[in-house]
């Protein structure tokens, strides 16, 4: 069973909530909100944010960086691994044939993974080469 308390402080990971809300994600903070979410239609890209260093150098702002490319999903979630565990658990179950990464970054058409981005596809890349990843990503799915 998933441990219901977080597992960090929230006032201590308030900023890194921030980091995606402030530029247009919405939260997923309950498997009734996932759910409700996902898989949906069109094009999708969420973001499972963590406490660790990759994510607060090279996915958070490799998201932002990729958001300000032209073609872009339609719409933009996430949810908080070590948080909110729950709503995590509930995503990742429509990330069918994936593996649990955390940060990690899926871009879903028609409610299906049409591409992921693993902890290890980040952890050794900049903020410029994840959103250079995303980009492609975009232009392949989100036309």
């Amino acid at each position: 069973m998933l441990n219901p308390l977080p597992t960090y402080d929230p006032t201590l990971i308030q900023p890194m909530r921030e980091e995606l809300t402030r530029i247009g994600f919405k939260e997923l903070r309950t498997p009734e909100e996932v759910a409700k979410a996902l898989p949906g239609t069109g094009t999708a890209l969420v973001v499972v944010n963590s406490v660790c260093g990759c994510a607060a150098g090279q996915a958070r702002p490799g998201a932002a960086l990729a958001l300000e490319h032209a073609v872009k999903p339609k719409a933009l979630y996430t949810v908080f691994a070590g948080q909110d565990g729950a709503a995590t658990a509930k995503a990742r179950e429509v990330f069918t044939g994936q593996p649990p990464s955390s940060p990690s970054m899926v871009l879903l058409k028609d409610g299906k993974v049409a591409f992921m981005m693993h902890r290890s596809d980040i952890e050794n890349r900049s903020a410029e080469q994840v959103a250079a990843k995303l980009r492609e990503a975009f232009d392949a799915h989100c036309k």
